[in-house]
């Protein structure tokens, strides 16, 4: 889908990882294994290291303890040997894995295709333009993100929401074994974080990504995950199938509020309903 001639799949595993702010630990001794053609969903609420956990996967936080290796797996497309990520170059890192933040500002005087083909760098040697498989790359991406026809529009006059599908755009542009998601939906109208989420899927089942995605919404992260981490200040409190994970009393126990929580039996996905203080207002 994002390029013509994909890379083999990849596997990013953390082992026993402890990372700290400082002094502080914020993660103790977790361990996870992202696998081709399955995407892993870590969930929590605020502070629960998620993200800094997703950071460290992707070299942007320092492991304290532990170790993160690239490759393996449990099938042959699994990537080769194992390597410690810590001894790959920046380039060699990014033609394997990449990373979509929260955090990255629209940039000024570029096109939308300018900022999407910045995800074909780490393939690029010195100041050589767009090879026809960066161009293939490019927009593919852009087609599956939905932004093919705001190709030509500057950047600098984009949304949050159209934005953060342009630097999606330009992730997927990347064509690595391994994604990661750093709440990927945030910013974004219904339609999208829907399309997003059906994006991951794609990833996962038509060209066996390892996909990493942290989520806020427990809804989301119950409908495009294969496996669920359920975070609680640092630890793992629940890890597994969304419909073992996300059950009434694992929900309560790390959010502090009660939820009710089933199968629907159309759909065959978990929902999840907080109880408040308020009931639903009636109809009128």
């Amino acid at each position: 889908m994002f390029s013509s001639h994909s890379r083999p799949p990849a596997a990013l595993d953390g082992r026993d990882l402890v990372l700290r702010y400082g002094k502080t630990p914020v993660v103790h001794g977790v361990s996870l294994s992202l696998e081709p053609g399955r995407a892993t969903a870590l969930v929590g609420p605020n502070g629960s290291g998620k993200s800094t956990l997703l950071r460290s996967l992707a070299r942007l936080h320092r492991v304290d303890d532990g170790e993160v290796t690239l490759g393996g797996g449990r099938d042959e497309g699994g990537g080769g040997p194992r390597r410690a990520v810590s001894l790959l170059s920046a380039r060699e890192f990014a033609r394997e894995v990449t990373l979509f933040s929260q955090s990255r500002a629209a940039p000024q005087g570029l096109t939308v295709a300018e900022v999407v083909a910045f995800g074909r760098h780490p393939y690029r040697r010195g100041f050589a333009g767009l090879s026809a498989d960066d161009r293939a790359a490019v927009a593919s991406a852009m087609d599956a993100t939905g932004v093919r026809d705001m190709a030509d529009r500057p950047a600098g006059e984009l949304s949050g929401g159209e934005m953060q599908r342009v630097w999606l755009a330009a992730c997927l542009a990347q064509n690595t074994g391994v994604v990661l998601l750093d709440e990927p939906t945030n910013h974004l109208d219904l339609r999208y974080q829907i399309e997003t989420l059906d994006l991951v899927r794609d990833l996962v089942e038509d060209h066996g990504i390892a996909v990493g995605v942290v989520l806020h919404d427990l809804d989301h992260a119950a409908r495009v995950a294969d496996t669920l981490v359920l975070l609680r200040s640092g630890r793992v409190h629940a890890m597994g199938p969304p419909a073992d994970v996300l059950t009434a009393r694992n929900i309560s126990e790390v959010y502090d509020i009660e939820v009710e929580a089933g199968v629907d039996p159309r759909t065959g996905r978990v929902r999840i309903d907080p109880v408040g203080r308020h009931p639903a207002p009636a109809a009128r």
